[in-house]
């Protein structure tokens, strides 16, 4: 064998099909478009167009709407948590925190804050400051021995007046 002898098992690469070019080629004339109408044109843009029939997206009823406020959590559970103080990449004797975490690598960002889920068990007695945990999350934290620090609430306008 030769180098130039190399070629592509047969079959390989297939050839674009070239419409338009005569109607010999079998997709010449109009170039499998069918026979005028908007669609065998150019700048074609239909979605959604249903002939005329009151579309779905309008038929439909409209619910909800999207909170551009809402805020976005790292989330992290306590077994994640138990496996970085395990492998030495977090120190139980310090405060944990969402900076801490980062650096450590269990979180890649604190994105609005981090919110503590309670899968898994801890046995390290830590003090963890984190903007959010559930119920579970804390009873388990407090029965290694450790604390949950949750930033405090703010008041409301009908505690001012």
């Amino acid at each position: 064998m030769k180098l130039n002898d190399l070629r592509d098992n047969a079959g390989a690469r297939k050839m674009r099909l070239r419409v338009g070019r005569g109607i010999g080629s079998g997709k010449g004339k109009t170039g499998g478009r069918g026979v005028k109408g908007q669609t065998s044109r150019t700048g074609v843009a239909i979605n959604g167009f249903e002939g005329g029939q009151m579309p779905i997206y309008r038929r439909l009823p409209k619910r909800g709407f999207t909170q551009i406020f809402r805020k976005d959590f790292a989330e992290v559970n306590l077994d994640r948590l138990q496996k970085a103080i395990d492998a030495g990449k977090l120190n139980a004797a310090e405060t944990v925190t969402a900076e801490r975490l980062v650096a450590s690598g269990i979180l890649s960002t604190a994105l609005d804050g981090v919110r503590l889920l309670g899968r898994g068990v801890l046995t390290a007695k830590i003090t963890i400051e984190v903007v959010g945990a559930t119920a579970a999350a804390i009873a388990a934290v407090e029965k290694a021995g450790g604390t949950v620090v949750l930033p405090a609430a703010k008041p409301t306008a009908e505690g001012t007046a």
